[in-house]
């Protein structure tokens, strides 16, 4: 396996990393009203993800900087094609971050209520967006060289469309399997990490969404083999994702939550593996034609900067799964109302390790 596919591979881990771990707190976030039915009830939730929501967004961060420094090309005319969709999210990821920090600032139930709508708000951006990028990536984006330039022609490729190009029925549709996703994927981790009331409510909401998001998930990933260069791959893949999913549901209702969340986690993974076998050797298909196609080959850095980067990868990736694997250990204890004291203390994050840490 030559390095540019090594490194395609490695960018993909990373998506699915992020997806599963940083995608159940973006459902928590998501889901504060409607599972938080009073101030005490959602200081268990902001609880329950206090200590990894920030630790999770890393994989976003390395996801990132892995695209950009194996794939150059890639990163730039994605990042500049999907300039205004990636800026909202960025919008919103600052916004829930801020959110979280300032929301026990002060003892006040309105300003509680508006930092509460920020971290919905800053949660369901994200949520819908990275599927909404991740199908125009799928299903493909007018991209083509610059004038007087060719194909061949390396960092001359150019985006030619606009913001509503990107929202075509394909990329919203899969927007929306995201965010249901998501929001399942976070009442789960609920039922995990919370008891009582919190509990109770998280499961009833968990096989709610969870039957929407199936459908949706269904329709998106069948219309996704439409672009798929593998289908004799992906489709099995789609449908052990299916099963997970529905394993996972009958997991909730019969109260095995740590057993549903792994089944969640596993049809995330499935689901963003599919995706990543059908676009491969592409990175993004251009809907002009298909030699102005990115791949993993004409976009990619030199061998001698990829060499260095899989050493390095080598180096420090176990050690940040080592790190973030004993963060969730530690503070892997249930959560419930009686942990939380019944007033915020203004001046501190809302109180936010206090149950954690118990």
């Amino acid at each position: 396996m030559d390095l540019q596919t090594v490194w395609f591979v490695l960018v993909a881990v990373l998506w699915i990393g992020y997806f599963v771990l940083d995608g159940f707190d973006l459902g928590v976030g998501m889901l504060l009203p409607v599972i938080g039915k009073d101030d005490l009830r959602r200081r268990v939730m902001i609880n329950s993800i206090a200590t990894v929501w920030d630790g999770n967004e890393v994989w976003l961060l390395v996801a990132g900087g892995a695209t950009f420094a194996a794939f150059p090309l890639w990163y730039a005319t994605m990042f500049s094609g999907f300039y205004l969709a990636l800026f909202l999210v960025l919008v919103g990821l600052i916004l829930r971050g801020v959110a979280f920090e300032y929301r026990g600032k002060r003892d006040s139930v309105r300003w509680r209520a508006n930092w509460d709508k920020a971290i919905v708000v800053g949660s369901a951006l994200p949520a819908l967006l990275f599927g909404v990028a991740f199908g125009n990536l799928v299903g493909g984006t007018p991209i083509e060289p610059l004038a007087g330039t060719d194909a061949a022609n390396a960092g001359n490729f150019n985006f030619v469309g606009t913001l509503f190009t990107l929202l075509n029925p394909f990329s919203l549709l899969m927007g929306v399997m995201t965010l249901t996703i998501f929001m399942t994927h976070g009442a789960i981790f609920l039922a995990v990490k919370t008891s009582g009331e919190v509990r109770e409510s998280a499961r009833k909401v968990a096989l709610r969404v969870g039957v929407v998001a199936a459908v949706v998930a269904v329709a998106t990933l069948l219309w996704a083999q439409a672009f798929s260069g593998r289908v004799a791959i992906t489709l099995p893949l789609v449908l052990v994702a299916a099963v997970l999913w529905l394993a996972a549901l009958g997991m909730t209702m019969r109260g095995r939550d740590g057993w549903a969340f792994l089944l969640s986690a596993g049809t995330i993974g499935l689901a963003v593996t599919a995706l990543f076998v059908g676009l491969f050797p592409n990175v993004m298909p251009s809907t002009i034609d298909e030699a102005y196609n990115l791949t993993v080959y004409n976009a990619s850095s030199q061998q001698y900067t990829l060499t260095v980067m899989t050493i390095v990868a080598v180096i420090m990736t176990p050690i940040v799964l080592i790190y973030q694997g004993w963060t969730f250990w530690v503070f892997r204890k249930r959560l419930s109302t009686s942990m939380i004291p019944p007033h915020p203390v203004a001046g501190r994050s809302d109180d936010r390790f206090a149950g954690a840490a118990s």
